[in-house]
């Protein structure tokens, strides 16, 4: 079986190798114990946007496939990265440390195991006290409530969790479903972007509590800049569903021949 952890970077020299330990590791053991029968051939590309630290020769020594995108973005790191993946599993991990790296082959064999098509990491039911900043925390209330209503009917055939964290960035899905999906966002909306286009095209989806610490390196994020940018695509996507629906409704059922 192959799979895939993709992983975009811009400086993470400090949080990249521990990355990559914890999941080296945890992969050796799933190997031996959750797929003995069929063990996981993991590819890990590095999707690294100009790094000036090391970053990306940190990545090849530690044995990941480094790819170097020069557009900037969160969300268009993912796109370049599920463009060139391989395996028929992809996983998606920050390089910063914050994410259980050594949590992804278990989420694997549960996305198996109960056929699900994608799964996401709701990092708020275990937070840690140091892992967000009283902004970050007030934005992503903010945002979960906002995605709730405005797509609540997307919701109503999700499981009853979904989606207590619409803006978190750990994945684990089938790769058979990236064709169908409409991808358009290269910054952090990309993330909700993700979750709303599987739930849009009627993909298998369940959320599953993961426990986000604190990061290793300098913070990237920008809270109030990037929430009102996230905030904003959920206004513009509600907008766009709704006109599609309507144009859906308006086309004329053809006349049967012969009639």
């Amino acid at each position: 079986m192959r799979a895939s952890v993709v992983i975009p970077t811009l400086n993470e020299a400090e949080g990249l190798p521990r990355t990559l330990e914890v999941f080296y590791r945890a992969a050796a053991s799933a190997n031996r114990t959750l797929f003995p029968q069929d063990p996981v051939d993991w590819e890990v590309l590095v999707v690294d946007g100009a790094s000036t630290d090391g970053t990306p020769e940190i990545a090849r020594r530690l044995g990941a496939r480094v790819v170097n995108e020069p557009r900037k973005g969160y969300g268009r790191a993912y796109r370049t990265g599920f463009d060139l993946v391989q395996g028929e599993y992809v996983a998606t991990l920050d390089g910063d440390g914050t994410y259980p790296a050594d949590k992804i082959p278990w989420m694997l064999l549960h996305l198996i195991h109960h056929d699900r098509d994608f799964l996401t990491g709701d990092r708020l039911t275990y937070l840690e006290q140091k892992a967000m900043t009283t902004e970050h925390r007030i934005g992503n209330l903010a945002l979960n409530l906002t995605f709730r209503v405005l797509f609540h009917t997307c919701l109503k055939n999700a499981p009853a969790r979904a989606l207590v964290d619409s803006q978190s960035g750990l994945w684990v899905f089938r790769r058979s479903i990236l064709p169908k999906l409409r991808l358009t966002q290269d910054g952090m909306a990309f993330s909700e972007e993700l979750k709303l286009e599987v739930l849009l095209r009627g993909f298998r989806l369940e959320e599953i509590p993961i426990h986000y610490t604190e990061r290793w390196g300098r913070p990237k994020l920008s809270s109030w800049r990037d929430g009102y940018r996230n905030l904003t695509y959920l206004f513009r996507k509600r907008v766009e569903i709704s006109q599609e629906t309507r144009r859906a409704r308006q086309v004329p059922v053809p006349a049967e021949v012969g009639a």
